[in-house]
């Protein structure tokens, strides 16, 4: 199995305190994926939104245009 970039315990965690009484590790794993393909599909997007400013710094801007291209 890869390493995972996202902790686990927190994303448990986060589950728990939206609601999850009890939390399968299959679960947390599933989202842990989702979020790391979200996140570098995110990161792609945001990059592109860099180069085409002709810029090298990736900004909050950047993101923010990603995301609501992407979502």
């Amino acid at each position: 199995m890869a390493k995972k970039v996202f902790a686990w315990s927190p994303i448990r965690k986060l589950m728990k305190d939206n609601g999850a009484e009890m939390v399968a590790r299959d679960a947390v794993d599933a989202l842990i994926d989702y979020l790391e393909k979200t996140a570098k599909i995110m990161t792609n997007k945001a990059l592109e939104m860099t180069r085409h400013a002709q810029r090298k710094k990736l900004t909050d801007i950047d993101m923010d245009l990603a995301m609501k291209l992407l979502l």
